[in-house]
């Protein structure tokens, strides 16, 4: 991974995990749910968001097999998830639209997420 090594990389995973709250079966069954309409369904690989997909594959990777696109969409999840929470990770319900936001990008924020979520911030 070249964008980012050792420690950052640590750090980068750590995070990552700490505030996607979803377990990849639920992210799964989310994206599907999302991108069913009244008659219709898409197919599962073809469900929710390109992000929605790309944080569902992160889910199924070692930590060593990342590569440097696995390495944007993290920071970008951290850094949305981080942003709309702030340090305040308390699971609260909020407005539906933006919980299934969030949900799409695998933090769901009626769940609780790991105590050092929000305390590392933003780099």
């Amino acid at each position: 991974m070249a964008e980012t090594h050792g420690h950052e990389r640590d750090e980068l995973w750590e995070e990552f995990h700490a505030v996607v709250n979803m377990s990849s079966r639920e992210l799964e069954e989310w994206l599907r749910t999302r991108s069913a309409g009244q008659d219709s369904e898409e197919l599962p690989d073809q469900a929710g968001t390109e992000n929605g997909r790309h944080v569902l594959r992160i889910l199924g990777k070692r930590r060593g097999d990342l590569n440097d696109d696995d390495v944007r969409v993290m920071r970008k999840v951290v850094d949305t998830v981080t942003a709309e929470r702030g340090a305040d990770m308390e699971p609260t319900p909020g407005q539906p639209n933006w919980r299934h936001r969030l949900m799409t990008l695998g933090h769901d924020p009626m769940k609780p997420v790991r105590a050092d979520a929000g305390a590392r911030g933003r780099r």
